[in-house]
């Protein structure tokens, strides 16, 4: 493979390339059509963390209640991620990356 280098100038805007954006498109835009979008963009990322929450805990052969146990969270708690209802942030979010990760580790560390 072959590794080309190139220097991009700020500066000088005909040296960028064009992208694949339709600056039409994005200009004609509105606030409420970004509003809609956001809105998606949340829901979809929602149900991502969904997924997830849900995926590591299969994986681990746990119930929700056997879950909630291991991480000291309310069993509403796991059940509000598992359907989208909320999603874990900080800590709770780390400790899934982490049980998914290094299940048995983290699953002995927590005993």
């Amino acid at each position: 493979m072959k590794t080309v280098r190139i220097k991009i100038d700020p500066a000088t805007p005909s040296s960028l390339k064009q992208g694949r954006i339709n600056l039409t498109k994005v200009d004609a835009t509105t606030e409420e059509e970004i509003s809609v979008q956001m809105l998606a963009d949340e829901h979809e990322a929602m149900l991502d963390a969904a997924k997830f929450a849900r995926r590591v805990r299969k994986r681990l052969g746990l119930s929700q209640a056997q879950l909630s146990e291991r991480i000291d969270v309310s069993v509403e708690t796991i059940r509000n991620w598992e359907q989208g209802r909320r999603y874990p942030t900080g800590a709770a979010k780390t400790l899934l990356k982490i049980l998914d990760r290094a299940p048995e580790a983290s699953l002995a560390a927590l005993h």
